[in-house]
């Protein structure tokens, strides 16, 4: 059964940093390719940063040169460097399949709140 766990969330002044992590297990998580996602209130679930089996990496726009998506395959784990947070940033954040359609059962996320 797959399970993901994100951790690593908190309230910080805007300008600041986060680190989130997320935590994988049921999956082959080498060959897996991975990405965070976040659903600010009443907006839609969106993809920010994605990572390939191979560390290829990409970003959304609003978050480019901002943050930073790296993993540990020993570790089976996912990461996300938040740095000159925003108010537009606060969300709650998921790592999942970058692929939406082929998304697995989702965690509980993480809750990020900047405050300006």
């Amino acid at each position: 059964q797959v399970q993901l766990v994100e951790s690593g969330g908190g309230l910080v002044q805007a300008g600041g940093s986060l680190r989130l992590s997320c935590a994988a297990s049921g999956i082959i998580f080498s060959i897996t390719d991975m990405g965070w996602y976040r659903q600010a209130p009443g907006k839609q679930r969106e993809l920010v940063a994605a990572i390939t089996n191979g560390g290829r990496t990409n970003y959304a726009d609003s978050v480019k040169g901002r943050f930073t998506i790296s993993r540990d395959n020993v570790k089976k784990t996912v990461y996300l460097q938040m740095n000159s947070l925003k108010p537009e940033d606060t969300a709650v954040y998921y790592c999942n399949n970058p692929n939406s359609r082929s998304a697995y059962r989702w965690g509980q996320g993480t809750q990020v709140t900047v405050s300006s």
